[in-house]
C-alpha cells in the first residue's frame, strides 16, 4: 500500500491526461478531454481445460439481466500453412505464434467502440478457420474474452477492466484435455498425451503461467469455486453500475480501478480504521482524484527548447481556474489542490443542513473574478446532491459557466449523480468510486461515514452518517 505518489510539478497543475494530446498546429489552440464510454472487459486465462469455459458460462448466468457476450481467443487461431498442415502434429498450438493476434486485438477494438464483428470460426480438423461461416458478436455491456494466452500479449491486456486466471490441478486437466479433444476435436488418445508432453505442457510452463502474476482475481478449482465467482459477479456489477452512470450521462468520470484504488478504499471504509491512516489513505485518494480532475481542464500547445537544444511540443497549462470547498468535509480536498496547483485561489461555501430539502446557504467567500475561471468544486462524498445543487447554483448566479465547473468527489450515490447531472448537464462530475444506493436514512451504501468527522477528528465514527 505505501506505493509513493509522483510529486507535482509545474507552473500550474500536473494532471495532463496523456491521451489528450494533439499534434502541434500553427497556432494555439484550446482543446478539451471527452473520452467515449466503453463496454467492461473481462479477460480470463488459465490452462488448457482449466475450467476457464464453465467460469465465464457461470458469470454470464448470474448477469442475465445485462448484454453479455464471449469472445474465444480459440477462433483467432492462424490458419496452417499447406507445409505446417502436412505435419500438424508437430505444429505448438499452445504458442503465442499460433494465434493471430493482430486479427484478435481489432475484433476487441471494435467491440469496445461498440461496432458489431464478425468472427472467425475454427475448424480444428482443418486446422484454418472456416472461410463460408462466421459468428456474428454485436455491441454489448459486459465482453468476456477467453483464452489461455489473453493475459500474455501487454496489447490485450491494457484493454481489459478485469483480468481472471482460472487455477486447475495439472492432473485434472490432462484427464479434461484428453475428453475434450478426442470427443470434440476426432484426435486419438497416443496423439493427444503426445501432444501435451510436448507442447502443452511446456508452452504452460514458458508463457501461460507467467502470465498469472497479471491477473487481479485468481480462482482456484476453476468452475467449482462458486464462492468466488460469486464475490467476482458481485464486483461486475458494482463496476457496470458505473459504466451504466457513465453511458447515461458523458459529463460522469470514473477513475480507473486499481489495486491501489481499492485497498485504499478497504482502508478509509473500515470503521475500525485509526484517525492517522485514514488521513494518509484519505489523502492519497483525494490527490489521485484531484489529478485526474486537473486532466479535463484545456490546455493550449507550445513548443519549449531543451537543453539539449532540441524543440518540444508540449502544451502550457489553463492558468485561469481556482477551488471551491463545501464547508466542512470540502476542506479536506484543499491540501491535495494546493499541492498539485501552485498558489490556486480556493474559495469556501458553507451550507447549512435543513428538514425537507430546505439547505439553506449562509456563507460564501468566493474570488471577485471568479466568473472568469475554470471551477474545482471539493466535496468528498456526493450523497443526495442537494448540497451540490446549491452550491453549483450559487456559482452560476456568479456567472460561471457551468462547462467550467468540474465537481470533484471521493464517493458518489447514484441519486447523487442524476441529481446533478439532470439539473447541471454541463457540470463535469470526477470520482473514485460509484457506491450501490442512498439508503431511507440518505446514507451512502456502503458509503464511508461522516467523512468530514472522521478527518479532521471530531468523531469517534461509530454512526456512519452521511455528507451532502
Amino acid at each position: 500500500m505505501d506505493h509513493v505518489m509522483q510529486a507535482a510539478s509545474g507552473a500550474h497543475f500536473s494532471g495532463l491526461r496523456p491521451e489528450s494530446f494533439h499534434s502541434a498546429k500553427s497556432a494555439p489552440q484550446l482543446v478539451e478531454h471527452n473520452a467515449p464510454k466503453q463496454p467492461f472487459l473481462i479477460g480470463v486465462s488459465g490452462g488448457s481445460a482449466s475450467g476457464k469455459t464453465t467460469v465465464c458460462d457461470k458469470i454470464i448466468q448470474q448477469l442475465h439481466d445485462h448484454r453479455v457476450v464471449l469472445v474465444n481467443q480459440d477462433s483467432f487461431y492462424r490458419g496452417l500453412t499447406d507445409e505446417e498442415e502436412k505435419c500438424a502434429h508437430e505444429f505448438n498450438f499452445d504458442h503465442p505464434d499460433a494465434f493471430d493476434t493482430e486479427q484478435l486485438l481489432e475484433c476487441i477494438f471494435k467491440l469496445k467502440s461498440g461496432q458489431s464483428v464478425h468472427v472467425p470460426i475454427y475448424d480444428f480438423k482443418k486446422h484454418r478457420p472456416r472461410s463460408d461461416s462466421f459468428r456474428q458478436v454485436n455491441a454489448s455491456d459486459v465482453i468476456i474474452l477467453e483464452g489461455i494466452l489473453v493475459l500474455h500479449d501487454q496489447r490485450v491486456r491494457e484493454l481489459m477492466n478485469m483480468k481472471i486466471f482460472v487455477d486447475a490441478d495439472a492432473d485434472v486437466r490432462l484427464a479434461r484435455r484428453i475428453n475434450r479433444d478426442t470427443v470434440e476435436r476426432g484426435r486419438t488418445l497416443q496423439s493427444v498425451l503426445e501432444q501435451y508432453g510436448k507442447f502443452v505442457k511446456p508452452a504452460f510452463d514458458d508463457f501461460i503461467l507467467p502470465s498469472k502474476k497479471f491477473a487481479d482475481v485468481i480462482i482456484p478449482r476453476g468452475g467449482e469455486n462458486h464462492v468466488a465467482i460469486d464475490l467476482i459477479v458481485q464486483h461486475i456489477r458494482t463496476k457496470l453500475g458505473q459504466h451504466n452512470l457513465c453511458k447515461i450521462y458523458q459529463n460522469v468520470n470514473v477513475i480507473q480501478s486499481t489495486f491501489q484504488i481499492r485497498g485504499m478504499h478497504t482502508l478509509i471504509r473500515d470503521r475500525q480504521i485509526n484517525k492517522h491512516d485514514f488521513v494518509f489513505y484519505s489523502d492519497r485518494l483525494i490527490r489521485l482524484v484531484v489529478e485526474h480532475g486537473l486532466g479535463y481542464l484545456p490546455f493550449t500547445e507550445k513548443q519549449v527548447i531543451t537543453p539539449t537544444g532540441s524543440v518540444y511540443a508540449g502544451v502550457e497549462f489553463c492558468k485561469k481556474l481556482c477551488g471551491v470547498s463545501i464547508v466542512r468535509s470540502g476542506e479536506s480536498m484543499e491540501n491535495a489542490l494546493r499541492a498539485c496547483c501552485k498558489g490556486i485561489r480556493i474559495g469556501k461555501i458553507l451550507i447549512h443542513r435543513g428538514g425537507d430539502d430546505g439547505k439553506q446557504l449562509i456563507y460564501e467567500k468566493l474570488p471577485k473574478d471568479i466568473s472568469q475561471r475554470h471551477v474545482l468544486l471539493l466535496d468528498p462524498v456526493l450523497a443526495t446532491g442537494n448540497s451540490a445543487k446549491q452550491a453549483i447554483q450559487l456559482l452560476l448566479e456568479k456567472d460561471v459557466p457551468e462547462s467550467k465547473i468540474i465537481f470533484l468527489n471521493l464517493i458518489s450515490a447514484p441519486e447523487g449523480i442524476h441529481r446533478v447531472c439532470k439539473h447541471f448537464p454541463s457540470v463535469k462530475i470526477v470520482t473514485s468510486e460509484i457506491d450501490i444506493a442512498l439508503s431511507d436514512e440518505f446514507r451512502v451504501i456502503p458509503g464511508m461515514g461522516e467523512f468530514g468527522d472522521r478527518y479532521f477528528g471530531t468523531d469517534d465514527f461509530s454512526l456512519p452518517i452521511q455528507d451532502d
